[in-house]
């Protein structure tokens, strides 16, 4: 996920501070990842810097001065320039699950354990979102729909390979 461009779309509705934008982040998008402020502001630095995003005024109160930014027109360009681009498939032949199994086939340790494991983990985490998406709001539904996805398509592989393990690990061990 680009950080700046998710910024610059929080900022579109209306100008805002930086611990502003950080709870609105953390509530749409931190599911469990909250964001540092530091971050938040040393992004809207570069934001500021590369004329995407403007300071236009410094909120009083309780604690800091709260410095309050607004997209530019060029943010905006820019934000609806990154929004209409397709996003690459990732490759997922990489994740680490792919790699911890071909590394148990290739050491001789028991990959079926791995993938096992990895299966209890992966039902586990579909039932909590399971329960995330029919208690949630709209918003955290659509989350809970995509994870459930991801879930669902790790969980078909985990079982494929289980059913091609004996296969796996006798090519691999003619490459040796």
């Amino acid at each position: 996920m680009s950080f700046p461009h998710v910024l610059l779309g929080l900022l579109e509705p209306a100008p805002r501070h930086g611990f502003a934008l950080k709870t609105d982040y953390d509530a749409r998008f931190g599911r469990g990842r909250a964001l540092g402020v530091g971050q938040v502001y040393a992004t809207l630095a570069r934001l500021q810097r590369d004329g995407l995003a403007e300071l236009v005024g410094v909120e009083s109160g309780e604690g800091p001065d709260r410095r309050v930014y607004a997209v530019t027109s060029q943010g905006v360009e820019e934000l609806s320039s990154w929004l209409l681009t397709p996003e690459p498939p990732t490759a997922y032949a990489q994740s680490v699950l792919f790699a911890k199994t071909v590394l148990a086939l290739l050491s001789g340790r028991p990959a079926h354990e791995v993938l096992a494991a990895q299966r209890v983990v992966h039902l586990e985490r579909m039932r909590e979102v399971r329960r995330l998406a029919r208690d949630g709001d709209l918003l955290s539904r659509l989350s809970a729909d995509h994870e459930i996805a991801h879930l669902d398509a790790d969980l078909r592989w985990i079982e494929l390979a289980a059913k091609r393990l004996g296969q796996l690990a006798a090519e691999q061990g003619a490459g040796r």
